[in-house]
C-alpha cells in the first residue's frame, strides 16, 4: 500500500488509510506530535486521535505496520 515513511497529502491517502486502518505520525516542523489513525479528514483538516490537524501546519507520514 505505502512506503513506511511515505508523506501522505491527497484525499485518496487519508481515505486508505482510514479504510485499512494503518496508523499516521504527525509532526509539526521535524518534531514528533502523533501517532494514531485517521477517524475523519477535510480539505482542511485531518481527525487522528480526536484531535483535528491542520492539513496546512502539519506533516502526516505513513507508519504500516507500526
Amino acid at each position: 500500500m505505502y512506503d513506511n515513511g511515505q508523506p501522505l497529502y491527497q484525499d485518496d491517502h487519508f481515505q486508505d488509510h482510514l479504510d485499512a486502518e494503518v496508523p499516521v505520525q504527525v509532526y509539526y516542523l521535524d518534531a514528533h506530535k502523533d501517532i494514531g489513525f485517521v477517524h475523519h479528514y477535510s480539505p482542511h483538516f485531518i481527525k487522528i486521535n480526536n484531535i483535528l490537524y491542520n492539513r496546512g501546519m502539519f506533516t502526516f507520514i505513513s507508519r504500516p505496520g507500526y
